[in-house]
């Protein structure tokens, strides 16, 4: 999976669209980076940027953000009514897909570390980055605001953990760091009494609700303070309001973490507590964008409440998410603008291609799409056969006991079969790539120097592209052995899927080779080509098993 992480960056200008616009131009300059949101506030004088993209590009990006917000503002006449410390206040890195909090918080400090030293910037580390205990929390850090930075920096205590500790200091100080995804959703109800919203809120979120005695008295401990008892829900902030514009309460939801508290669990326990209280959850509303998992992971508990198998494919997935959460109540949901990995990453050309479309193209003069893209097809028609075997085994009479095991199958062999459809054309774009670097001009030394570099990567992502289709094989093959312990009305479709697994492999495997064949860096050529020969070792040894295994039952 592509690595795709999203920063947010809020800057201490929400007033000057001549501003703005320079510091969202600078990130639109750097390519592969998607600006998916620019929302300034007048009142705050703030506006936060959304943007996404893989992590180096994502990481300049939020330089030359930085970079331009400090030449652009200054802080020393900036008023607001949100907290702040510097013309960046704040920019945090989110994990979206394909990447750990860890490696988000070393991408925060090499940001930090970088912004300390070429702009002259006091950064402090937050949350996942944070050097120390007491630096996680961002209120903590940016207590005193701007105002009081030049004290701050002063005390030894909260030295920066890059950048000067003294200066003109007109850009302030940022904060950088990593958290999780925050989702921001809202529940709807039938009821225009915020009360009972709020409660409902207070019940499921984690803060919990305020203690009552039999008189509905708050109870307090010995300071007075209000005693509460605990909500359902870890990572959950909740308020009920009431919206004029829809004519009705909401409870309103941010997941700070949505790993350790879904939105669909949430929900359904939000929909028990109103029942409880006599009301009707009649929808729900998505503020913002969400990852993609979320929404796979809600269709997959959908389909298990309903004892189907919940290895779906993608779209089928995303739809069943809409629709039992009922996101579409208030409004259209697109998942292509609404989805983070929609938005950004789209099938490549020729996935979307009919079938006769892509086996007309392969049948033409043309070199590509060829072997390699081919390959990576066997894959994905040997993985979609392996769910769709799992998806007919789960719930049939006769294979409780295969149900747990063919559910898990089916998840993973979609997995594997989003893989091999993106390779498909990525094997077409390395091809490209090649022959692009074949083309660079050759006439002076520096000019041959950069051609050969530009071949020399060519040629890697030439190899990388076929062996990752072969190594993905072995998993393939696995799931075909599983799908093969599955309804047996559907044994053939097993061995089809363990035969295509099979021609994904040595057609990958013919790939790696022929273009190892150019690369002169023999201890890498020799690694890619062990690489290479065991794991189509091993998937000729189990496919090899799992057809004799299938013609004797098939002849039985």
């Amino acid at each position: 999976m592509t690595p795709i992480v999203e920063c947010v960056p809020n800057f201490s200008e929400g007033r000057d669209p001549v501003i703005i616009e320079a510091i969202a131009g600078a990130i639109r300059t750097v390519s592969g980076v998607a600006l998916l949101d620019v929302d300034p506030g007048e009142a705050t004088n703030r506006t936060v940027m959304t943007m996404v993209g893989a992590p180096e590009v994502v990481l300049e990006a939020a330089f030359q953000a930085i970079k331009t917000a400090a030449a652009r503002i200054d802080m020393r006449s900036h008023s607001g009514a949100h907290p702040r410390m510097g013309a960046t206040d704040v920019c945090p890195f989110v994990p979206v897909s394909g990447i750990t909090m860890a490696q988000c918080a070393d991408l925060a400090r090499r940001l930090g570390e970088r912004v300390g030293a070429e702009l002259s910037i006091p950064v402090y580390l937050y949350e996942a980055a944070a050097s120390r205990p007491e630096r996680q929390n961002l209120a903590t850090v940016r207590a005193g605001e701007y105002e009081g930075l030049a004290d701050k920096l002063k005390d030894p205590v909260w030295a920066p953990d890059f950048g000067p500790t003294s200066g003109a200091l007109t850009a302030g100080a940022t904060v950088i760091g990593a958290r999780p995804f925050l989702i921001a959703f809202n529940v709807n109800l039938n009821t225009t009494e915020t009360r009972r919203a709020m409660k409902v809120a207070a019940l499921i979120r984690e803060k919990g609700i305020l203690r009552r005695d039999e008189d509905n008295e708050i109870v307090r401990d010995a300071d007075g303070k209000g005693l509460r008892d605990p909500g359902m829900f870890k990572c959950v902030k909740a308020i009920g309001w009431y919206i004029e514009e829809y004519g009705r309460c909401q409870v309103s939801i941010n997941f700070t973490d949505y790993t350790v508290s879904p939105p669909h669990l949430v929900v359904d326990a939000i929909r028990r507590v109103a029942d409880q209280e006599g009301l009707v959850v009649t929808g729900s509303e998505l503020v913002g964008l969400v990852p993609l998992e979320a929404m796979l992971s809600a269709g997959r508990h959908y389909l298990r409440r309903q004892r189907l198998n919940p290895g779906a494919n993608e779209a089928e997935l995303i739809e069943i998410a809409i629709r039992s959460l009922g996101l579409r109540e208030l409004g259209d949901f697109d998942p292509n603008e609404r989805i983070i990995e929609r938005r950004i990453r789209q099938d490549g050309p020729l996935v979307t291609q009919t079938v006769r479309g892509f086996v007309d193209q392969t049948s033409s003069r043309a070199p590509a799409p060829g072997g390699g893209s081919v390959a990576a097809l066997c894959g994905a028609l040997s993985t979609a056969l392996s769910a769709m075997v799992g998806g007919l085994t789960t719930g049939k009479s006769g294979y409780e006991s295969q149900f747990a095991a063919q559910d898990e199958m089916a998840i993973a062999a979609q997995g594997l079969k989003e893989g091999f459809l993106a390779d498909i054309d990525a094997d077409t774009a390395a091809f490209d790539g090649m022959m692009a670097a074949m083309r660079l001009p050759k006439g002076t030394d520096d000019e041959k120097k950069a051609r050969s570099v530009a071949r020399r990567a060519a040629n890697i992502e030439g190899v990388e592209v076929p062996l990752r289709v072969l190594e993905r094989c072995i998993d393939a093959v696995a799931a075909a052995e599983q799908a093969a312990q599955g309804n047996k009305n559907a044994r053939s479709d097993a061995g089809v899927a363990a035969l295509t697994a099979m021609a994904a492999a040595e057609g990958a495997w013919y790939n790696v080779n022929i273009n190892l064949s150019g690369m002169r860096d023999k201890p890498l050529v020799a690694g890619y080509r062990a690489r290479a020969d065991a794991a189509l070792d091993e998937v000729t040894r189990r496919t090899d098993a799992l057809r004799a295994d299938m013609r004797a039952q098939l002849r039985g």
